[in-house]
């Protein structure tokens, strides 16, 4: 790609940093506040009582382990698009393109989500993780990009990036899931979609201070260099790998639609393989994992000792990531209904009082902080990208206008319920609060070795669901959770990701080479796919578990998963060193 820059751009800096930074930061933020206020109310929604005569508020009553199928192949397929969307991207039309045609289809997708019909809805689905795949892996690579000759900027970059991501989830899941609990979940889904409609817009009208950056070079020697990068036929992909890649995918993709399918009595594409003790669709995605683990061993194994051992350092910690995100990620299924069911949300008197004068300084504070930002932004930036500036302050004159009405709702009632939706605001809250504090840790001299941060990451986690175990033992029919349980759980589940999810990609890059780069990159995805398809098939076992044992049992048993996991890892860490070849 180009990596001329207008001179604008050099010149124009907010906060010490690029100002073509915070223009990025900006359209991340609007986007993540619509994925994210849109995931939060998607298990909400399908598992919500038929209510008569009002249609706003009523779900599709499905049962928890119906709605994790569609969650889990939805979330699923949210880490494999990006695969494609990534190499579409390198070759053909450029990570900026790519990033507006992922903002437009994801548009198109909220929109189709706010109308009350079936097709629309998965039609809305489906254009999300379509547009998801164009978008997500190209916002980072045009980052990269503009800091390419400025290095030394470049951590302190991706950090403010990493806020804006956390920011956008806060607002997002706060906002629309207020809307969506208390005015209809149309609503909810559709004030998503104007974030991100607008967030599309001030991206495509930063074009005069982006320069070239993320669009694909013309100039000769350049192409010339990438075709020659292109034809490095080290260690190429055999005919038989291309085969047995094609086989996994087939059922994979095949998996992933059918089970949702056949859990809502549809069609069961697998059904004659089914035997006593295993279901057909399970039975295929064994023998799929046998080929894949084939062909990942045997392509690896091409290489010489030092990068063939670095790969399956990489792959280990792969898989250790997907017990991390097979228990992480109940925050999107099992605990969304736990809060709604099993929670006491209820508050009055001084308790909601108090509550209410919390949760405000929670909303205005960083807003206030975030529309800070924005002012500097326009000031800078006002006479090269006017329009994308007034489109800016229209979306933050909006969001400040939900947040008050919201914050005035609340403080006019002598009781009230906390929404469920408040909760999944706390994962991005306590990231924003503690995540300078823990990559402290990683500069200090008790910095800890990748195996342990794997392993401190998956015992955290296991903390957090065996306080709420601990909570929810022996509570009798009525009975509900107090909610400090559940705060905690989150503040454990948030150090846990802090500890795991900011290193993984970075050993990816140090560990692998070149053209390996984009196959490991995908591998890691693959890893996190897969792990989000099982959270969610496990997770929609809560209600099961619950009704055959006891709620503390479910606790108890994504207590002993990731422990185990932990464990496991920590003691694999003089095995994963000598692998990695003194890679630090």
């Amino acid at each position: 790609m180009d990596t001329k820059i207008s001179t604008d751009f050099y010149k124009s800096n907010v906060l010490g940093q690029r100002s073509g930074l915070f223009v990025l930061f900006f359209t991340e933020m609007w986007e993540r506040f619509s994925f994210y206020g849109m995931r939060v109310l998607l298990i909400q929604f399908l598992t919500a009582a038929v209510i008569a005569g009002d249609p706003l508020k009523s779900g599709w009553a499905w049962t928890a382990e119906e709605a994790g199928a569609l969650y889990g192949t939805y979330a699923m397929m949210l880490y494999l698009t990006p695969i494609f969307g990534g190499i579409i991207a390198d070759k053909y039309i450029g990570s900026r393109m790519a990033v507006i045609i992922g903002a437009i289809i994801m548009t198109i997708g909220h929109a189709a989500m706010a109308f009350d019909t079936t097709v629309m809805f998965f039609i809305g689905l489906a254009c999300l993780v379509i547009g998801t795949g164009f978008f997500k892996p190209n916002m980072p690579s045009i980052l990269g990009e503009m800091y390419k000759d400025l290095p030394e900027k470049k951590d302190g970059a991706y950090t403010i990036f990493y806020m804006g991501v956390n920011a956008g989830a806060f607002f997002g899941m706060m906002l629309c899931g207020y809307v969506a609990e208390t005015q209809g979940w149309h609503w909810g889904f559709g004030l998503a979609g104007i974030f991100m409609l607008l967030g599309t817009l001030q991206f495509a009208f930063a074009k005069p201070l982006m320069g070239n950056l993320g669009i694909i070079s013309k100039d000769k020697d350049v192409v010339a260099a990438k075709a020659a990068e292109d034809k490095d036929k080290r260690n190429p992909f055999t005919n038989l790998d291309y085969i047995l890649i094609t086989i996994v995918g087939v059922i994979g993709f095949l998996y992933a639609f059918n089970d949702p399918l056949s859990k809502n009595g549809i069609i069961d594409l697998f059904s004659s393989l089914d035997t006593s003790f295993l279901r057909g669709q399970y039975i295929m995605i064994i023998i799929a994992l046998i080929i894949f683990i084939y062909m990942l061993v045997s392509r690896i194994l091409r290489y010489d000792k030092v990068v063939r051992d670095r790969m399956f350092a990489v792959v280990l910690l792969a898989f250790f990531l997907i017990f991390f995100f097979m228990s992480f990620e109940q925050g999107a299924t099992s605990l969304v209904l736990v809060a709604r069911d099993y929670i006491d949300r209820t508050l009055e008197g001084s308790a909601l009082l108090t509550f209410n004068i919390v949760n405000g300084l929670l909303t205005i504070v960083p807003l206030a902080i975030i529309s800070w930002v924005l002012i500097k932004l326009a000031v800078t930036t006002w006479s090269k990208i006017a329009l994308s500036n007034v489109i800016l302050i229209t979306c933050f004159l909006i969001i400040w206008g939900a947040a008050l009405w919201m914050l005035s709702e609340e403080f006019s009632k002598d009781a009230s319920e906390i929404t469920v939706s408040w909760f999944s605001t706390l994962n991005s809250f306590f990231i924003i609060a503690l995540a300078s504090t823990v990559s402290k840790l990683w500069e200090s001299k008790y910095n800890p070795s990748a195996a342990f941060k794997y392993g401190f990451g998956l015992v955290l986690v296991a903390i957090g669901f065996l306080v709420l175990g601990l909570g929810s033992m022996g509570i009798s029919e009525g009975v509900k959770i107090s909610m400090a349980f559940l705060v905690i759980t989150y503040l454990f589940h948030t150090l846990g990701e802090l500890f795991i999810s900011p290193v993984g990609l970075s050993y990816v890059s140090k560990l692998v080479p070149g053209r390996m780069l984009a196959f490991m990159f995908g591998i890691w995805y693959l890893a996190i796919a897969i792990a989000q398809k099982l959270a969610a098939v496990l997770g929609g076992q809560v209600e099961t578990i619950q009704k055959e044992y006891s709620l503390s049992h479910f606790f108890f048993l994504f207590t002993a998963i990731p422990l185990a996991a932990g464990i496991l890892v920590m003691l694999l860490n003089p095995i994963i060193k000598k692998l990695m070849h003194g890679i630090k």
